[in-house]
This record gives C-alpha cells, structure tokens and sequence, in this order.
C-alpha cells in the first residue's frame, strides 16, 4: 500500500486497541491514546527503510535516504544468505527483513529500551521521528506543499508538547508498566503494532508480504503471504483509495469514540 493509507490503517488500529482496553475495563489515559496513534501512524511507514522512493525516505532529507540505502543493502544481504530453495532471485531489499514480525518486534523492542535507559531526549527523539512520520503520512498533501524545515519543526514541537502531557500524574508514561524506571515503557508497542499493520496491508497487495520469515514455509524461506490471488489489488489503486482509505477512517473514529467510552 502506499504511505498515506499505512498511516491510517497504523493510527486506526491503535485506536481499536484503546477500544478493546476500555471494554476489557482498562481505559487508556487519553494522552496514549493520543500519542500511541500518532506513533502507530508513523511506525506504519517504517518498513519501507528499504525502499528509496518510499515516503519515509524523503522525510528527513539527506539522513533518511542515505539510512534507506544501507537498510536496502542489509535486507538484500540478508534475504541471499538465507533464502531458501524455492525464492526467486532478487535485485534489491524491498519487501524482505524489514516487512517481517521479527523485525516488528526488534525496532519496538529497541525503542521501548532506548526510552528507559536514554531518559527524556531518548523518548523525545522517539516521538520526534514518529510524529514527522505521521506528517508526512497522515497529512501527506500538506507535507509535500510544505517545506521540510516546517514539517520537523511540527514534529519537534508537538514532540515537545506531548512529552510534557504525558509526563503528569495519571497522563499515561507508566501506563501498563507502573514499576520504578518503567516509565514510557510501552512507546514500543505501538511501533510493534505499526510496523505490523504496514506487512498485513501489503500481504494484501498482488506481490504479498514474506511477514513470517525466517519461519519456512515449504521450499521458501521468505514466502509472499497474502490473501487468495483475486482478492489481492495494486498499491495505489482504486480499492486502496476509494475503499480501504474511508474505511480506515470510520474504524479509526468508531474506535476513538469507544476508546475514550463516548459508546
């Protein structure tokens, strides 16, 4: 899928777990809620590190696309040392380590210890990268009309607001992790949530997602998982747009609304 549906199916599904807490009696302080959206929102473009074209690579100028070429090179690396009997040849990297769970789980993972080891400018970093990604993804017209310089400082800003938020008594940085030296804890979960929601949209898609790897599944390591052929369409096509796109934002809405029990 393209960026700006990755953000919104990213963001809608951090709602729907605010849902699912609130009617398991477990409502989230409304910061998280918040904040855990926007970073899902963001997260969900962070596979595409691999892609030089792809909207993450032009979000922060020169760093971002020289990190796309190295993540590029390291997945291609990686899927020619390990890829199994049945996997066709490959030119590059896309759509390989970083579109699976186990890459899911190590950037989530890693954040989460960054922010409880690095202190606050670890946790305003996080949330600095993930709410320019949101930008760029979330607000994708704007982004692109706008200068660059403009969309960081909204992200460095908002970084900076939001962190005060959460920082209260009650606004959430302990949230699900109350124990000493825990706070903010949880900032890795929606980045989890996020890249996995990014390899379920484009299992969807005409060229699947290998998300399982390095589980193999017959004579392929890296196997394209993805629904039955037919019901598979083209990243940017109509069903993206006119169907998925609305249909992420009426989810994301329904589940604010139950997330913060406003149904």
């Amino acid at each position: 899928m393209m960026g700006p549906a990755h953000s919104l199916s990213g963001a809608a599904a951090w709602l729907g777990v605010g849902a699912a807490a609130a009617a398991a009696g477990h409502t989230m302080p409304w910061p998280v809620l918040v904040v855990g959206a926007l970073i899902c929102a963001g997260a969900a473009l962070a596979p595409d590190l691999d892609h030089k074209s792809a909207t993450i690579s032009r979000a922060f100028g020169p760093i971002s696309k020289g990190v796309c070429e190295i993540v590029d090179k390291l997945s291609y690396a990686v899927y020619k040392a390990t890829k199994g009997a049945g996997d066709p040849r490959r030119t590059g990297g896309h759509r390989t380590l970083t579109h699976t769970w186990l890459w899911a789980v190590l950037i989530g993972g890693g954040a989460s210890l960054a922010a409880i080891t690095g202190g606050r400018w670890a946790v305003l970093a996080i949330l600095f990268v993930h709410l320019v990604l949101a930008v760029e993804g979330l607000l994708w017209r704007a982004a692109r009309m706008s200068s660059d310089v403009l969309v960081w400082l909204l992200g460095a800003t908002s970084a900076w607001i939001l962190a005060g938020v959460l920082d209260k008594p009650g606004n959430g940085s302990d949230w699900l992790f109350a124990e000493p030296g825990q706070e903010y804890l949880w900032l890795g979960l929606p980045i989890v949530l996020g890249s996995l929601v990014h390899c379920i949209g484009d299992a969807l898609t005409v060229s699947g997602c290998p998300i399982l790897w390095p589980i193999p599944l017959g004579r392929k390591r890296w196997y394209p998982l993805g629904p039955p052929k037919f019901m598979r369409f083209r990243a940017g096509s109509w069903v993206e747009i006119k169907v998925l796109m609305p249909a992420f934002m009426v989810l994301g809405g329904v589940g604010a609304a139950a997330a913060l029990n406003f149904i």
